[in-house]
C-alpha cells in the first residue's frame, strides 16, 4: 500500500500542510519539526509523486542516479550517456552514490523522500534492491542498467553478456587454445556469472579463480596457478582492468603474449588500446546504455509505458593483439 502525506503527518505529529512545506521546501518551519517530519519519511520510505510536486514547485524536472561507485573505469562513459539525454531534454541529474553500503543507502533514502526527484536511474542494485523495491511501489518511476532482467516489474537496460563470453571463448577456440584459465569478477553481480555461462558454453574446461575486477586480482590469479604449476595457453578476464594484471604478471614470468598465452578482457575500457600489447576485449557500449536508460525513464515520466522486456544492447569483440 502506498504510504500518503498523511501517514507521514499523523506519525511526527504535524499537520499535512507541514508536511508538505517540508518536502517542497517552502514556507517557514521549524528546524526540529522539519528534521523530524524528514525522519518520518525516511522511516516510512515515502515517496511524494512527481505531479503533486510539479505543481507545487512549477515542476522539478530532475531525475536522480544512483551508482556503486564513480570508481568504476567505464563509469565516465555511462554517466555521459544518461547526462547527455537528460540535458538534451531540459532536465537535471541529481548523482548520488553508495560506497559505504547501508549508510549510504539509509542518507539516499531521505535524500529521495525529501528531494522528490522524478524518477531514477540505477546501476548494478545487488545489494539495494529491498530499498529500491520500497521507493518503486511507493510510486517512484525507477530504470535499472545490467540487471539481466531478473527482475520484471522494473524497466532495464541489459547488455548481452552470455554472448559476449561466448564470443570470447569461440575467438579463443578458433586460435587453437583449448587450456583456457578464467579470472572471474565477484560473483554476486550477474553479469559475472552470465560471461562465466556464456565462456562455459562454448570451452567448458580449464581453471576459473574467482577475481574482483582488480589489477591485483588478476595478477595474483596468474602467479598462484603459475606457482602451482598449473598449465593454461590462454585466459578470459572479466573487465580490463583484471587483464591489464593478467598482462603484467605473464610478463614478470617471461611468458610471451600472445606466442605462449593468449589474453581476452571485457569492456573495451580507453586503456584497452594502450596494454603491451594491446588488449583484445568485448567492448560493451556503455555510453548507449547510458543513453537508453535515460530514454526509457523520461518517456515513462511522460506518460509511454514501461516496457515489458528488458532493453538489450549487443557486445562486440575487439581484436587487438593480445590474441589475435
Amino acid at each position: 500500500m502506498r504510504v500518503t502525506i498523511a501517514d507521514v503527518a499523523r506519525e511526527a505529529g504535524v499537520s499535512k500542510t507541514t508536511v508538505s512545506r517540508v518536502v517542497n521546501l517552502k514556507g517557514e518551519v521549524d528546524g526540529s519539526t522539519a528534521a523530524r517530519v524528514r525522519e518520518v519519511i525516511a522511516q516510512l520510505g515515502y515517496v511524494p509523486s512527481s505531479g503533486a510536486v510539479g505543481l507545487a514547485r512549477g515542476s522539478s524536472r530532475t531525475v536522480g542516479m544512483l551508482v556503486p561507485s564513480l570508481t568504476w573505469p567505464w563509469m565516465g562513459e555511462l554517466l555521459q550517456g544518461v547526462v547527455d539525454t537528460v540535458e538534451a531534454a531540459d532536465y537535471g541529474l541529481l548523482l548520488f552514490t553508495c560506497n559505504r553500503g547501508a549508510d549510504s543507502v539509509e542518507r539516499f533514502t531521505t535524500q529521495v523522500s525529501a528531494r522528490a526527484f522524478d524518477g531514477l536511474v540505477v546501476i548494478e542494485p545487488e545489494n539495494t534492491l529491498h530499498r529500491l523495491t520500497a521507493l518503486h511501489r511507493s510510486g517512484l518511476p525507477i530504470v535499472l542498467i545490467d540487471d539481466r532482467g531478473h527482475h520484471p516489474d522494473f524497466p532495464s537496460v541489459v547488455t548481452t553478456n552470455h554472448e559476449g563470453g561466448a564470443s570470447a571463448a569461440r575467438h579463443l577456440r578458433a586460435a587453437g587454445r583449448t587450456r583456457p584459465l578464467v579470472v572471474t569478477g565477484p560473483r554476486h553481480f550477474g553479469c559475472v556469472r552470465d560471461r562465466l555461462a556464456g565462456f562455459r558454453s562454448v570451452l567448458p574446461e580449464g581453471p576459473v579463480v574467482d577475481g574482483d575486477f582488480t589489477e591485483l586480482g588478476g595478477r595474483l590469479a596468474v602467479e598462484g596457478l603459475l606457482a602451482e604449476g598449473v598449465e593454461f595457453d590462454s585466459v578470459f578476464a572479466h573487465n580490463d582492468v583484471t587483464a591489464a594484471g593478467v598482462l603484467r604478471a605473464l610478463r614478470t614470468a617471461g611468458r610471451r603474449v600472445p606466442d605462449d598465452v593468449a589474453v581476452v578482457g571485457f569492456d573495451d575500457i580507453p586503456m584497452a588500446e594502450h596494454t603491451e600489447p594491446p588488449l583484445t576485449t568485448v567492448r560493451q557500449p556503455t555510453r548507449q546504455m547510458g543513453e537508453a536508460a535515460a530514454r526509457l525513464l523520461l518517456g515513462h515520466l511522460g506518460g509511454a509505458p514501461a516496457p515489458r522486456r528488458p532493453v538489450t544492447l549487443p557486445t562486440e569483440l575487439v581484436v587487438r593483439r593480445s590474441a589475435p
